[in-house]
């Protein structure tokens, strides 16, 4: 029997809306929700790859408990009550004798994020983290401390802009369907792209201007490009009178950085630069400098992102067409959000987070997602508590952090390392125990409240029966609550009831999301008015320059530029990506995706690369002093001579997996881990690695 189920994505973390063909219990076809504006039907590779998970083999099949060595692959199979109890057991005896602080969560933000967070507070544990941190904690510090809301509140209005500029934020090839889609439109209407990178990305081949930058002189860039738009005034005056505060002190603080000191800096020429903001000032307030969405790049991310952030104000772009909208919730149009378990009245927990995030040591960042990568430091130095349980859902700590040596060395001194997961990731194959979930075509997710311009909620429904003897993270955790004796803080009992509980002071119903698979709080667009509307969440009410979120934590808004080292002698800056056919480290198996790209390669530029005798296919070693690996080496004159480049996600140990298994180098192994402590994000193109033919 053949039926269309309307449900998300879940191949990466857009989760764009998908109808899915089914014909007696198998997936036949997947693709982008015909009733979604600006997808049309329309789906990204590995969107399409998706059917490959239903029926993998390779997926995590039962729950499994370790009998050898962590890390040997020595497992056997429980049952869900064994498996349950032994982790409840252990977790008790761990309390008990280290207290409720010795246990941390740390996920890739999802939709039951609210569930774990729950059970960390009815435990009485500070340490939920996630992996955002890893990602765009930095941009989050940035966005909070000059509008008062954080990336995720803001989007750009592709179809409508004239003029976008990217920070090696490769658009093109780490693909966002719909945002693809509208620019491309936008850009067969006559709008212009500026990309920035020190590699040629398919993006880069997509854009009007490009800019081969030299590594990590971004924020130089934009301070020459802020002090051409001041002193020739080509900013919008009206609105920045309106909206900002700080402009005098911007003004003097850019006096110095003129367009001849960032060439020196930069290698970009300083008249290109003059001409590109002249250019672009042209077009305001329909402007798109891109807040970027990885932004875990350089120890002064912070300050980088906040440039980005001027430069859209100078322009007037936010709330404006073809600029930047802030995304609105159902209060705005007098709806009632779904509830979160978090809503509900949890025990207030005051013992210090193992990051020390909300404390005078690292007070930016964001608390409710934390900074992922001073876990292993934390647990290695018990500061500022031991640390003994680790549960980890579907997250990737060992390839996602810097410096999985040191990672691996901090999770040894662990007592309880539990992964709730779907396949044989590094950190599952690391663990005590492995949870196994169903796929996201065979399971029920929490709903999805969709702020935008138009406040939606969805629903991920399943397409199919479970393969596999897996549950869903939200029963999960609930069940190992309720052995611990919280289960009042867990008011269901199957996904089904859950989502109803959710949906309910919402006036929508369960059925109601059969048709399209979302359902809608308005018909029209919110957009603030530009002159009296706009709703900044900053103490001011307004744009600020000078923050006062920085200042009152001691820390400069403005600091003076510290010009960014080129590599010692024979080495290169190590700089990391990503793909269409991949999603972070969590697709690399996939039976599909691995057939075009199984493993990565080390672009080398060809002046370098003659230098230290190496040809295009050679295998190469890559090291640094936290750790070395073998790869072939792609030799191009489309790199700057000072960088190196990977993609990121390959080098997988965990041997079930086979396909991903020891196929190329995980550049977590080479990095260093350090971080932007202002912002809060690793410092991820922060290592200088040296090569050699292997």
């Amino acid at each position: 029997m053949k039926k269309e189920v309307y449900s998300l994505c879940f191949m990466c973390s857009v989760r764009c809306p998908i109808k899915v063909t089914v014909e007696n219990d198998q997936v036949k076809f997947i693709e982008g929700s015909p009733h979604v504006a600006g997808l049309e039907g329309s789906i990204c590779p590995r969107g399409a790859a998706g059917i490959g998970l239903v029926n993998d083999h390779e997926r995590v099949q039962h729950p499994m408990i370790r009998t050898g060595p962590r890390g040997a692959g020595q497992w056997r199979k429980a049952s869900w009550e064994e498996a349950l109890d032994y982790v409840a057991d252990k977790l008790k005896d761990i309390i008990g004798k280290h207290g409720p602080e010795s246990v941390a969560f740390g996920e890739r933000v999802q939709l039951s994020t609210p569930v774990a967070k729950t059970l960390m507070a009815a435990i009485g544990s500070p340490n939920h983290f996630c992996h955002d941190a890893l990602c765009r904690g930095s941009i989050r510090t940035a966005t909070n401390s000059m509008v008062g809301y954080t990336v995720t509140d803001m989007s750009p209005d592709y179809k409508n802009t004239k003029q976008i500029v990217f920070y090696g934020r490769n658009f093109f090839e780490s693909i966002e369907v719909k945002g693809v889609k509208n620019l491309t439109q936008a850009m067969l209407n006559g709008a212009k792209v500026t990309y920035i990178d020190p590699r040629v990305t398919v993006t880069a081949t997509k854009a009007h201007r490009y800019w081969r930058i030299r590594p990590g002189t971004d924020l130089a860039l934009n301070y020459a490009l802020i002090h051409v738009i001041l002193s020739e005034r080509l900013y919008d005056i009206e609105y920045v009178d309106r909206w900002a505060q700080g402009l005098t002190e911007l003004q003097s603080f850019v006096r110095a950085y003129t367009p001849q000191w960032a060439e020196k800096e930069t290698g970009i020429p300083a008249q290109e630069i003059v001409d590109f903001a002249r250019e672009v000032s042209r077009d305001k307030p329909a402007v798109i400098f891109h807040f970027g969405y990885r932004g875990a790049h350089h120890t002064n991310e912070v300050y980088m992102r906040r440039s980005i952030l001027i430069l859209n104000a100078l322009m007037g772009s936010y709330e404006s067409k073809g600029g930047l909208y802030f995304k609105k919730g159902p209060e705005a149009v007098g709806g009632v959000p779904p509830r979160k378990l978090t809503d509900l009245d949890l025990p207030k927990v005051d013992i210090p987070r193992f990051d020390k995030v909300g404390t005078p040591e690292f007070p930016l960042p964001e608390l409710r997602f934390g900074v992922a990568q001073m876990l292993p430091y934390a647990i290695l130095n018990e500061d500022p508590n031991p640390l003994k349980a680790l549960f980890i859902h579907r997250f990737e700590p060992l390839l996602s952090m810097p410096d999985t040596t040191l990672t691996r060395k901090a999770f040894d001194k662990l007592d309880l390392i539990v992964t709730i997961e779907i396949n044989y990731s590094d950190t599952a194959w690391y663990s005590d125990v492995i949870l196994p979930e169903p796929t996201y075509l065979e399971r029920l997710d929490p709903v999805q409240q969709a702020n935008g311009l138009k406040p939606q909620l969805f629903l991920s429904s399943p397409a199919v029966k479970p393969r596999y003897d897996s549950r869903e993270g939200t029963l999960i955790l609930k069940q190992i609550g309720e052995r611990l004796g919280l289960g009042a803080y867990f008011p269901y009992d199957s996904m089904e009831d859950y989502v109803r509980w959710q949906l309910e002071p919402t006036g929508f119903k369960l059925e109601d999301f059969a048709a399209k698979g979302f359902v809608s709080y308005t018909d029209k667009q919110i957009i603030w008015g530009r002159k009296d509307g706009i709703k900044f969440k900053t103490p001011s009410g307004k744009i600020e320059f000078v923050s006062s979120m920085f200042e009152d934590a001691g820390v400069e808004s403005l600091p003076e530029y510290e010009p960014m080292p080129s590599p010692p002698e024979n080495q290169f800056r190590l700089v990391v990506g990503r793909c269409a056919l991949h999603t972070h480290i969590s697709t690399q198996n996939n039976p599909f995706l691995n057939e075009i790209v199984s493993k990565n390669v080390l672009w080398i530029n060809t002046e370098k690369a003659n230098t230290l005798r190496i040809r295009d296919g050679d295998l190469v070693e890559v090291s640094s002093k936290y750790g070395s690996g073998k790869i072939k080496a792609f030799v191009t004159d489309l790199i700057h001579p000072e960088a190196v480049f990977m993609l990121h996600g390959f080098g997988h140990q965990a041997s079930l997996a086979t396909r991903s298994f020891d196929k190329g180098v995980a550049d977590s192994v080479l990095q260093e881990n350090i971080s932007d402590m202002v912002g809060g994000s690793p410092a991820l193109h922060h290592t200088f690695v040296t090569v050699k033919p292997a």
